[in-house]
């Protein structure tokens, strides 16, 4: 059976931040979350390569002549290319020097996903009726939260709740992995940046999700945060799994898309 993903996506500036350093990509084999960071534009620019890199990756990925081991080869190794480009734009930018991205992809591979995971940006699986995260936050707060040192009580308002263990940065000297996950009929994937999880809380997206039909998840999501006071850069994507043929054109969004 082939499988392919059917995408609902959206961005959305917030209400407190100036430009966008949130960038998304859909395909119908491939879906993209990346979070930037970093000053004078620098996280706008960094999301946008590593959606860039992965854009272009992306027909390869989807190519049935390339055996399975290469595309997983390809795909954990773009990592490395999205940190050498990071670097090289520090070097010719100093302003943009200390930038630096998330990145959660969810790649279709025959009848199983593969997760490339890094940061924050989280990847969730709605499996009948149970949303479960997929991916791990690399964040202090994560590792605090392993320790028993906090309670997840007292990271809501933790003022380092956002500090990252991991990111790419161009220097990160990261070893990514890919986690593999058995595609089920009828499993739907959310993969979104920070901006909704450090605002709503599991059970609150799972309401929600309950309470929507599919075209409608991510409007309500983001409309929800927004009602909250969306202090930073929202991005969802709302994902089907289906097994018939559906034209899913290639899109970007966020900063990647301006």
């Amino acid at each position: 059976m082939k499988w392919q993903f059917n995408s609902f996506a959206q961005t959305d500036l917030g209400l407190v931040r100036d430009g966008n350093e949130d960038s998304a990509l859909t395909a119908a084999n491939l879906i993209v979350v990346a979070d930037g960071m970093g000053g004078h534009a620098g996280g706008e620019v960094a999301s946008s390569i590593a959606v860039n890199a992965l854009f272009k990756l992306q027909p390869l990925l989807a190519d049935e002549n390339i055996d399975s081991e290469s595309k997983e080869d390809l795909f954990l190794n773009i990592t490395h290319e999205i940190d050498n480009q990071i670097l090289e734009k520090s070097k010719s930018n100093p302003d943009l020097s200390g930038m630096g991205t998330t990145l959660t992809a969810l790649n279709i591979s025959g009848e199983n996903l593969e997760l490339l995971h890094i940061g924050d940006s989280r990847c969730y699986r709605y499996r009948a009726n149970k949303l479960e995260q997929l991916s791990y936050d690399h964040t202090v707060m994560q590792e605090l939260l392993d320790q028993g040192r906090l309670t997840p009580e007292e990271v809501i308002d933790h003022p380092q709740r956002s500090l990252l263990t991991q990111a790419l940065m161009g220097d990160s000297g990261i070893d990514p992995i890919l986690v593999s996950y058995e595609i089920k009929k009828d499993d739907q994937y959310l993969l979104c940046s920070d901006g909704l999880t450090n605002v709503l809380s599991d059970y609150e997206i799972s309401k929600i999700i309950e309470a929507n039909e599919n075209d409608q998840v991510v409007p309500a999501l983001i409309a929800e945060v927004r009602a909250k006071g969306a202090p930073d850069n929202i991005t969802i994507i709302w994902s089907q799994l289906i097994s018939q043929e559906v034209t899913q054109p290639v899109k970007r969004f966020g900063a990647a898309n301006e």
